[in-house]
């Protein structure tokens, strides 16, 4: 019912940035949610940045000061712009919904994931 689709990722060296992109489309009444994940090799998914409420945005510690999470909601799209990246940024990045669907019910989706490498 739900389809999220994440772009954007790629190898950039350390210091460089990337802007990752997330679309949420199909049988949406309205959306809760779009935050973003990361899940690096050997370690457990973790929280990147979120919206919990209305114009309040969180981020993880480490990435604090250098990454910026937005939300065009006309568009359904959420982004994550990554500056100063460093090489322990190295994951895959993740976007999650959560939404009303057409039907009345709650969807919690997640996309397939982008590739972000920091390395020189």
């Amino acid at each position: 019912q739900v389809q999220v689709v994440e772009s954007g990722g790629g190898l950039v060296q350390p210091g460089g940035s990337l802007r990752l992109s997330c679309v949420a489309s199909g049988m949406i009444s309205s959306i809760n949610t779009m935050d973003w994940y990361r899940q690096a090799p050997g370690k457990q998914r973790e929280l990147v940045a979120a919206f919990p409420s209305a114009g309040m945005s969180i981020y993880a510690d480490s990435v604090k000061g250098r990454f910026t999470i937005s939300r065009d909601n006309a568009k359904n799209t959420v982004y994550l712009n990554m500056n100063s990246l460093k090489p322990e940024d190295t994951a895959v990045y993740y976007c999650n919904v959560r939404v009303i669907v057409n039907s009345g019910g709650r969807v919690n989706s997640w996309g397939q994931g982008t590739q972000v490498t920091v390395s020189s």
